[in-house]
């Protein structure tokens, strides 16, 4: 499964809500870190897919929600279960760590 758009106004709804935990990764364009783990986000979408499912906020684009949960710097990745943030790492991490911090949290794949 690919990795979800989110945004201010569908974050409610897609993060929030929904029945499976949400990694949302806070990113810009402009930001080369973010671009540097985007290839591993979208592998953990497609091989984590139905266990975990990965969000995108571009912050340009929706300013409010990270604003609102008080992203300093990008990417922040927010892991978020039953409509609570039970998680957070800032910087750019190797898939290997990014595994690894799921599993911490109780994600796991199959």
């Amino acid at each position: 499964m690919p990795t979800v758009k989110v945004t201010d106004d569908s974050f409610e709804t897609d993060v929030l809500k929904s029945s499976t935990p949400v990694l949302v990764d806070f990113w810009a364009e402009w930001c080369g870190p973010c671009k540097q783990i985007g290839p591993a986000l979208e592998q953990i979408a497609d091989e984590m897919a139905g266990a975990v499912t990965v969000a995108k906020v571009n912050i340009d684009d929706s300013p409010m929600t990270p604003s609102r949960l008080g992203v300093k710097g990008i990417p922040t990745l927010m892991l978020f279960r039953d409509g609570e943030m039970t998680s957070m790492k800032v910087g750019p991490m190797p898939k290997g760590k990014l595994v690894e911090w799921l599993a911490e949290a109780g994600v796991t794949a199959g």
